[in-house]
C-alpha cells in the first residue's frame, strides 16, 4: 500500500548543493514586505533606543534594533505576542530564520525593546499613516472615532476601591462589636473555656484585615483616587452591559476610504467624553492637513469638546444622547421647551414669560454659567406651574453656559439629513478594525504595564493592524515595489 503514496526525501541523505535559505520564502511572502519596509526606516529619527549597553569594542555585539522591529512585526501579524514564543520561534521557524538571518535574541532582548520605546513606536505608527497617505490610500473624506476597552496586564484581586473598602470597614466593626458582646456575654453566663480562646483569636484577625483596609484607604487618600491597582497603577476597573474588567479605555480614528486607522491613543478613563478633541487633533498632526471631517457616537458628546473642535476647524458629527425622556415621560417641562432669544438675551417659558439674566454666575467643571430666572408674581399664577416647577420651588431657574451658543449650532446640524446620514455610516467605517483586532488577531489585551509603555504597545498593535490591511488592499509585490521608490 506504501507505493501508492508519496514518499520524503532520506533524511540522512547528504545533499552535495543544499538549498539556501532564501530559496524557502516565497517571492510573495510577508516577511519580504517586512524586511523591506523596516530595513529603509531611518531608526535614530525615529527615537529608537540603542541596544547596546555599553561602548566598549570588546564583549559581544548588540542586536540591532530594526532587526528586533521586524522580529515583533512579524509576530503581531502572526498573532505571537509573547517574547518568549518569540525567542523560540526565532529557532525553528524557517520565515524568522530568514527574516533574522539566523540570528536569535533571547526573550529579555526582545521583550526590553518593546518596554523601552514607546515614544520611538508611536513614531513608527505616524509614519506608516504618512505612506498610507502618500500611496493615496487615505482619503480627504470622513474619518470616525470610537473606543473599545482592552485588558490590562493587571487583576482585579489587587484592585482598591474607595466605595468597596468603606462597605468592607462598616461590616468588620460589626462583627468585633457583635464578637465582643458574645465574649462578654460568655464570660457572664461562664460558657465553655474553648468558646473564650476561639472569640480573641477571631476578633484579632478581624482587627488585622481592619488595619489592612485602614492602610489601603489612607494610600487612596494620599494619591487622591477612587482606585488603585496595585499591579498597574495606571489600569482602571471599567464596565461592560456583560462584566467589569481591568482594563484600558484605546481610542481609534480611521478613515473611511480603506478603514486605516489615522490616529490611536490611550486612557485610564471609563467614558469617552474627554476624548473627542484630542483624537481629532492627532488625527490632523498625524495626516498634515488643517482640516478634518470626524463623526463618533453618542458618548462623545460633551459641550467643552465640542467647543475645542470648532475652535480647531474641526467639523465633528456627534449626536447627543436623550437625557430627558424620564421627565416628558411624567409630563414635566424639559429644557429644550424654554426657548432662548437672543436679541433679548433671555429664555422664554412655555407661558411666554421671559427668564431674564440675572448677574449670578456659577462655575461647574470649569464651565462659567450664567443665571436666568422668572419672578415670583410670573410662576405662582400660571396654569402651567405643575409642570414647570417642583413643589419646593419658587421661581424658574435655567443656567447658559457661556460658550451654549456654540452647541445650539451643533444641534441644529445635527438635525439635518446630511448629518444624519453620516451618523450612520459611523458604524460601518470604525466598527471594522476593532472586530479585526480583538476577534481575528487576537488582540484583546495588552502585555505591559503603565500608560505609557501600554500606549506603545498599542501604537505597534494598530500599525501591524495598517500595515496587514495595506498588504492586502495592494498585495505584497506591489507594496514592495512602491517601498523601493520612495
Amino acid at each position: 500500500m506504501s507505493s501508492f503514496y508519496k514518499s520524503g526525501k532520506n533524511r540522512h541523505q547528504q545533499l552535495i548543493f543544499p538549498p539556501s535559505l532564501d530559496e524557502y520564502i516565497d517571492s510573495d511572502n510577508s516577511v519580504r514586505a517586512i524586511d523591506d519596509y523596516i530595513t529603509q526606516l531611518d531608526f535614530d529619527k525615529l527615537g529608537f533606543q540603542d541596544t547596546r549597553k555599553s561602548n566598549r569594542s570588546d564583549g559581544q555585539k548588540s542586536y540591532s534594533p530594526k532587526l528586533l522591529m521586524k522580529i515583533y512585526l512579524y509576530g503581531y501579524l502572526n498573532k505571537i505576542r509573547s517574547s518568549r514564543m518569540l525567542e523560540r520561534e526565532c529557532k525553528r521557524n524557517i520565515e524568522l530564520m530568514w527574516l533574522t538571518s539566523g540570528l536569535t535574541p533571547t526573550y529579555h532582548t526582545i521583550s526590553d525593546f518593546r518596554k523601552n520605546n514607546p515614544k520611538a513606536l508611536r513614531k513608527t505608527f505616524r509614519h506608516f499613516v504618512l505612506l498610507c497617505k502618500n500611496l493615496s490610500l487615505i482619503g480627504d473624506g470622513l474619518k470616525a472615532v470610537d473606543g473599545a476597552f482592552l485588558k490590562a496586564n493587571a487583576s482585579k484581586n489587587k484592585l482598591l476601591m474607595k466605595k468597596t473598602i468603606e462597605k468592607d470597614l462598616v461590616i468588620i466593626d460589626e462583627k468585633i462589636e457583635t464578637y465582643l458582646k458574645t465574649l462578654d456575654s460568655s464570660d457572664k453566663e461562664k460558657q465553655p473555656s474553648n468558646l473564650a480562646d476561639k472569640l480573641p483569636r477571631d476578633i484579632e484577625k478581624l482587627k488585622a484585615r481592619q488595619q489592612k483596609l485602614l492602610d489601603d484607604l489612607a494610600l487612596l487618600e494620599k494619591l487622591k483616587k477612587k482606585q488603585h491597582n496595585l499591579t498597574d497603577p495606571d489600569a482602571s476597573l471599567m464596565k461592560k452591559p456583560a462584566h467589569n474588567l481591568v482594563a484600558y479605555n484605546t481610542q481609534i480614528t480611521v478613515d473611511e476610504k480603506f478603514k486605516l486607522i489615522v490616529a490611536t491613543d490611550v486612557s485610564s478613563s471609563g467614558n469617552d467624553l474627554e476624548q473627542l478633541h484630542n483624537m481629532s487633533v492627532q488625527s490632523k498632526e498625524n495626516l498634515e492637513v488643517q482640516e478634518l471631517d470626524i463623526v463618533g457616537d453618542v458618548g462623545y458628546f460633551s459641550a467643552k469638546e465640542i467647543k475645542k473642535c470648532v475652535d480647531d476647524n474641526i467639523k465633528i458629527s456627534i449626536p447627543e444622547g436623550n437625557k430627558t425622556q424620564g421627565q416628558k415621560n411624567k409630563g414635566k417641562y424639559t429644557r429644550d421647551a424654554f426657548k432662548y432669544d437672543s436679541q433679548n438675551d433671555c429664555y422664554v417659558c412655555p407661558n411666554n414669560k421671559s427668564l431674564k439674566k440675572t448677574i449670578s454666575k456659577q462655575t461647574k467643571n470649569e464651565k462659567l454659567y450664567y443665571k436666568y430666572a422668572t419672578t415670583n408674581p410670573d410662576c405662582n399664577g400660571c396654569p402651567l406651574r405643575e409642570k414647570c416647577l417642583s413643589s419646593k420651588a419658587s421661581y424658574k431657574v435655567i443656567y447658559r453656559w457661556e460658550y451654549e451658543a456654540v452647541v445650539e449650532k451643533h444641534r441644529e446640524n445635527m438635525a439635518l439629513e446630511e448629518s444624519k446620514e453620516i451618523i450612520k455610516k459611523r458604524g460601518s467605517i470604525v466598527e471594522h478594525p476593532f472586530g479585526t483586532i480583538k476577534r481575528m488577531l487576537g488582540w484583546d489585551h495588552y502585555l505591559v504595564r503603565g500608560i505609557e509603555k501600554v500606549s506603545g504597545e498599542n501604537a505597534l498593535i494598530m500599525f501591524t493592524y495598517n500595515f496587514k490591511r495595506v498588504l492586502n488592499i495592494l498585495g505584497i509585490d506591489i507594496f514592495r515595489k512602491m517601498i523601493r521608490l520612495m
